[in-house]
């Protein structure tokens, strides 16, 4: 039961990334893509400080981990960019399948071999095969 409720709420997530790229695009057209992305992130900053407010932060745990676990707050910025310059350029479908493409294969290796400190679950023939009709996903919405 838990996992299913886990599912349904990264389905959940990934609609609200949708949603955020349909968003983004115009909002980056108006303001530039940085203010735009600029604007997410300070949304988001102070949506997370109310809620640290009623939540123990461990923030002094963070700064005892390895530096390389920090990386993630480069990349959100990241794409958040690529999503406020691609959707209004390619559509909101085929930026969020391009990113479900490339999500999907990092994915992948990073599973396969264990990476980022993760637990190894190997590719089969399953897997690869998903990855193929992503693949096959994003050649037909071009």
């Amino acid at each position: 039961m838990q996992h299913a409720l886990i599912l349904l709420l990264v389905l959940v997530a990934g609609m609200g990334l949708s949603i955020e790229a349909g968003l983004l695009g115009p909002l980056g057209e108006e303001v530039g893509h940085f203010s735009a992305t600029l604007s997410i992130f300070l949304v988001g900053a102070s949506l997370l400080t109310f809620a640290l407010i009623f939540a123990r932060p461990r923030m002094s745990e963070m700064f005892r981990q390895p530096r390389w676990l920090l990386v993630g707050g480069i990349l959100g910025p990241i794409y958040v960019v690529v999503l406020t310059i691609a959707t209004p350029l390619i559509g909101v479908g085929m930026t969020m399948v391009g990113i479900l493409c490339g999500q999907v294969g990092a994915s992948l290796v990073i599973d396969h071999y264990g990476l980022l400190g993760s637990a190894r679950r190997p590719v089969d023939q399953y897997r690869a095969l998903a990855f193929v009709l992503i693949l096959a996903a994003l050649w037909l919405i071009h």
